[in-house]
């Protein structure tokens, strides 16, 4: 059996005059796209512009919800309840699926962000309102949740598809949980130690946390920061490392 693995990058994260990532520079070599959907990031044209760009290169289309935290990025713990959560993810999932609906097009999945991603990793209530939000919009989205987390089971509950997640350019604690963004050894910069690790994930579906254990994971999508210095030079070269390998490289509809 052929090993194959999604590309997912977040993008559209620009706002206003304020640009974020390189969106246009990292499509060629994903397959999916998970587009900010205007509370932690981006805003109604740069929401259009981002569908329209990932039709252009056939890339899959992907909402991604955050906390209402333009100031932050997201990337704030908040205390939110479980109603909360669903509810910010059922509007900003909804306008994203008009944007691509205006477009032609129509969402193949949703996908967490920052803050709101990693609580929802460790809180099944939360998770289970994320999951709940997603199949209330539209039950044929799929699920990206951290792999072997809280959202796994949540989604499948709820009746999901789920993708389960693992990251390139991030390091991992024991627990299977992200090394927060706080920590110096959070970012993976050396591209790399970055295909090394992607390629156990995909072949053994193990990951070595910062603790020095193996962690076990499923790998049905990976994920390229478009935001990191560098983000282009990963791409490129992650696509090029897995196909060198045999291992086919397709969005998560295709698979």
């Amino acid at each position: 059996m052929t090993l194959s693995i999604d590309l997912n990058c977040d993008m559209g994260e620009s706002f206003g005059a304020w640009k974020m990532g390189h969106d246009e520079a990292v499509l060629p070599f994903v397959t999916s796209a998970n587009i900010a959907c205007g509370f932690h990031a981006g805003d109604p044209a740069t929401m259009r512009k981002t569908v329209r760009a990932a039709m252009e290169h056939k890339v899959g289309l992907g909402a991604h919800p955050g906390l209402p935290d333009l100031v932050g990025f997201g990337r704030r713990n908040m205390d939110l309840t479980p109603q909360n959560a669903y509810d910010i993810t059922v509007v900003q999932v909804g306008a994203l699926a008009g944007v691509a609906a205006s477009q032609g097009a129509r969402l193949s999945h949703v996908k967490a962000h920052g803050s709101l991603y990693n609580m929802a990793a460790r809180n099944k209530e939360l998770a289970r309102a994320l999951a709940q939000a997603v199949h209330d919009v539209d039950r044929d989205l799929v699920f990206y949740a951290l792999a072997s987390s809280a959202m796994v089971e949540a989604a499948r509950e709820a009746g999901l598809r789920v993708a389960q997640e693992v990251f390139a350019d991030r390091t991992y604690q024991s627990d299977g949980s992200l090394t927060p963004r706080s920590r110096p050894e959070a970012m993976i910069v050396d591209t790399q130690v970055s295909i090394a690790q992607v390629l156990r994930m995909v072949r053994e579906h193990k990951v070595r946390s910062v603790q020095g254990e193996d962690v076990a994971v499923q790998a049905d999508t990976l994920c390229i920061h478009g935001d990191q210095p560098g983000a282009v030079m990963f791409a490129k070269a992650i696509r090029a490392a897995l196909q060198a390998e045999g291992i086919e490289v397709r969005a998560i509809g295709q698979q």
